[in-house]
């Protein structure tokens, strides 16, 4: 790769960003299909209708990688524009959508692929931290090494508001869901090795705030580098309420907390009413 070109960051539609960065990346989509409808997701189909859909539905949503090509028309531009690419995909543990990232890449010598080991939000700090060292003029083969390196540092803790989409989705059973449903439990999960793994189960939403409180203090923060809390659903009544519950943990820190609406692959398993937080975990001292 040459030093001197300019870099453009590309990410898949799982990814998501802070709203002044989602102009300043390319977007690979995914599809998403209702029944026998499918959609470029959000080109054909916006968060909001996607969660509108969601929750008036009885259909679950399946969720299709991006294929090689949707890669590879992107790569062109960027080539024709005498630009190198990173792209950032979600994780591989997760769709094949790296792999189809990295096989568009193999006539691309000027595209670095790297799989984010996460996804949402997770993806989205990752991207949004690419953005600003290429606008520095950081060389893309530099960026490509340190989102190596950077990615290993990500937390991504999520609240869940109910089991029923995981048990739709078939990552739990009906007996469990239902369980869950009555005693009021949230599931407070996390993205480690880039797959999903529960860390808990709380009873209410109130003390679900408080794990991901407690979550977020063990790791310590990084404030000096991206933080991005998301929502799932056409409202971010319960972000709003974990941001008056987890109001120690930023202020003084931050200027300002950004948010954005989850990803529909994420949308399609955690349902509405998940909240979660994405940043740069503290490096125990040598």
């Amino acid at each position: 790769m040459s030093d001197d070109k300019k870099t453009q960051i590309i990410i898949d539609s799982t990814t998501d960003l802070a709203e002044g960065f989602r102009d300043r990346v390319r977007v690979v989509p995914l599809i998403v299909s209702f029944g026998d409808k499918e959609y470029v997701d959000g080109i054909e189909l916006s968060r909001d209708e996607f969660y509108r859909k969601l929750e008036s539905g009885d259909v679950l949503p399946k969720t299709s990688q991006a294929s090689p090509a949707a890669f590879e028309s992107v790569y062109r531009e960027v080539r024709e524009k005498g630009m190198n690419g990173i792209v950032i995909t979600l994780s591989s543990e997760l769709s094949g959508t790296y792999h189809s990232a990295c096989v568009a890449a193999e006539d691309y010598p000027e595209i670095r692929v790297v799989d984010s080991k996460n996804v949402a939000v997770g993806a989205g700090i990752l991207a949004e931290y690419a953005v600003i060292c290429a606008e520095n003029g950081m060389p893309a083969e530099r960026i490509a090494e340190e989102l190596e390196n950077k990615k290993n540092d990500i937390c991504l803790i999520a609240m869940l508001d109910t089991l029923e989409f995981l048990w739709k989705g078939g990552r739990l059973s009906r007996t469990a869901a239902i369980a869950g449903g009555l005693l009021n439990l949230k599931p407070v999960i996390t993205i480690k090795n880039g797959a999903v793994v529960v860390l808990g189960k709380a009873r209410g939403a109130k003390k679900a705030n408080n794990l991901l409180v407690e979550q977020i203090t063990s790791n310590g923060v990084q404030y000096n580098m991206p933080v991005l809390l998301g929502y799932s659903g056409t409202s971010d009544a319960l972000l709003q309420n974990y941001i008056s519950d987890s109001k120690a943990l930023w202020e003084g820190h931050l200027d300002k907390l950004e948010s954005s609406q989850i990803c529909s692959v994420i949308g399609t398993h955690a349902g509405p009413g998940a909240v979660a937080v994405a940043f740069f975990k503290e490096r125990a001292a040598d």
